[in-house]
């Protein structure tokens, strides 16, 4: 009995070296980003943006090019940790990169593009963009950094290394990466994003500019309370800006309903997920606006691959925009969730 004691005892030990030693390494080789980072734009343009032009922005959180409409994904519940191969996720790149190829949008903001995952098996996805939008100033701003991610265990996702890239037809003058406040408790922080928003700073004809901004928000933390100093920080930079004298369009993956369209549907009401917080009401103050289509949900859960009429589904992916912005036209792209658990959006803007 002492010896099956003392054998219990040893694997309790060494299991909890283990364990001590991997978080140790993770604590010492997680590297905390600077507040304001600097990022080189490639293949800069010289057009710049007339006050009175309608120009368009497109929108699309591109899931690594893994979560495709058969996966289904761990932290909602399912089982994936990652795209189902190399060739799925250079198949899912392509038809993603040929809608934006079709859609000629003037920018676009794509979210969670992977540079260098064992989740989407190495493939760096902002490359694969970038050559195929060759007549686009391109950036690359990261907001995931991680080592090694030990869940699930039985197929880790591994080390991962991703951000948010943004194309451009017009004339960046300064793309910079601004990060967001909050953070998760230790440890959870060592194997979270970095959020963090990117700024590029647009040129526009009268002298002003257009801070044109790319975000990916927070998801899973409890209670949205991250998500409440993420979304405090966006609405003080925003106002400054714009009694600065600068238009303001802010666009991307908001982790947070930004329709209330399904509000008054008791079936979203009763399967809403816990995550699936509400913008503040006092947001929008000012003047500002919602660019958004509320005919065309923009995400679906991944609990499980995805079904129409049977996933829940909901709008958190849109534009917001400035008093001295004009809201032209908003689209959802309804790709019925074939390469990403995200539809694009697309808004077309005129500079008053």
């Amino acid at each position: 009995m002492k010896k099956v004691l003392k054998i219990i005892l040893v694997c309790i030990l060494v299991g909890a070296g283990i364990l001590g030693g991997f978080l140790g390494y993770m604590t010492l080789t997680k590297e905390q980003p600077a507040d304001v980072i600097s990022l080189k734009v490639e293949n800069n343009k010289e057009r710049v943006l007339e006050q009175g032009n309608e120009f368009k922005v497109t929108t699309f959180n591109i899931g690594y090019a893994g979560l495709d409409k058969d996966q289904d994904f761990f932290m909602d519940g399912g089982k994936g940790s990652g795209s189902s191969s190399k060739e799925q996720t250079e198949v899912n790149l392509k038809k993603m990169l040929s809608f934006l190829q079709n859609e000629n949008s003037d920018f676009a903001l794509l979210q969670e593009v992977d540079i260098k995952s064992l989740r989407s098996f190495d493939v760096n996805e902002h490359e694969f963009l970038k050559e195929g939008l060759p007549d686009y100033a391109s950036s690359f701003g990261k907001n995931y950094d991680t080592k090694w991610v030990p869940v699930p265990i039985t197929s880790p996702m591994g080390y991962a290394e991703a951000g948010l890239s943004t194309f451009s037809k017009y004339k960046v003058q300064t793309a910079e990466r601004f990060q967001l406040p909050g953070m998760e408790p230790w440890p959870k922080r060592l194997f979270d994003l970095d959020r963090a928003i990117v700024e590029h700073k647009i040129p526009v004809s009268n002298g002003k500019s257009v801070r044109l901004v790319n975000l990916h928000l927070s998801a899973y933390d409890e209670g949205g309370k991250i998500r409440k100093q993420q979304v405090e920080y966006l609405k003080e930079y925003m106002n400054k800006h714009y009694k600065n004298g600068d238009y303001v369009i802010m666009g991307g993956d908001w982790n947070q309903l930004v329709s209330d369209v399904q509000l008054s549907d008791p079936k979203f009401v009763k399967e809403r997920p816990e995550w699936l917080v509400e913008l503040p009401k006092d947001f929008t103050d000012g003047g500002f606006q919602w660019a958004v289509d509320p005919s065309v949900m923009t995400v679906r859960d991944d609990v499980k691959k995805y079904v129409e009429g049977e996933n829940f589904v909901t709008i958190i992916d849109g534009f917001i925009a400035s008093p001295n912005v004009e809201i032209v036209n908003v689209q959802g792209k309804d790709l019925k969730f074939e390469n990403s658990d995200h539809n694009p959006v697309s808004a077309v803007f005129k500079l008053k």
